[in-house]
């Protein structure tokens, strides 16, 4: 596992993240924090198959968030029970000799929610997307660009051929 050093390194030298809010507070001793620039609910039915010819990826409804006094320069979204897609501020960018995996950060666990998402292949190119679920039956509040969560990231034995899939590059 690379730790902070390293992950420094590689964000300068070979831009493995960009488009972050500030890399000071982001980086972390083991880890990488991304946060959320667009929160979608979901409103139409998905569907996964062997080849993916089939697949389908709902887009969602994109939620706005709220300002909740005059001169503020970020919203908050007001989120109940349920799961929402996040997408990120940060555009990672994997050598194909790294992975990363990631982990909700405590601070959202802690207010009773939690992220899943899959392996971010080494090779893969793109901003991320992943799941987030509200199960505080309350609900929670999320403000723009909050840390929602921790990459980690782990070298590999170079692979020939890196993430090529559809969510290759996508903004």
């Amino acid at each position: 596992m690379l730790n902070r050093e390293e992950i420094e390194k590689l964000i300068k030298e070979k831009d493995l993240i960009t488009d972050y809010i500030d890399v000071s507070v982001q980086l972390t001793p083991n880890g990488f924090d991304l946060t959320a620039a667009q929160i979608f609910a979901f409103d139409g039915v998905g569907a996964v198959d062997f080849s993916n010819k089939e697949r389908v990826i709902p887009e969602g409804k994109e939620l706005c968030p709220l300002k909740e006094k005059d001169g503020d320069r970020y919203g908050w979204w007001h989120l109940q029970k349920g799961a929402y897609k996040i997408k990120t501020n940060e555009t990672v960018s994997l050598p194909k000799d790294l992975l990363a995996i990631a982990f909700t950060r405590s601070s959202l666990l802690r207010i009773g929610a939690f992220t899943q998402n899959g392996v971010w292949d080494a090779g893969f190119k793109g901003k991320s997307e992943f799941i987030l679920i509200v199960e505080n039956p309350a609900g929670i509040k999320v403000k723009q660009n909050a840390r929602i969560l921790q990459l980690i990231f782990t070298r590999i034995n170079e692979t020939l051929n890196g993430y090529d899939g559809v969510y290759q590059n996508k903004k």
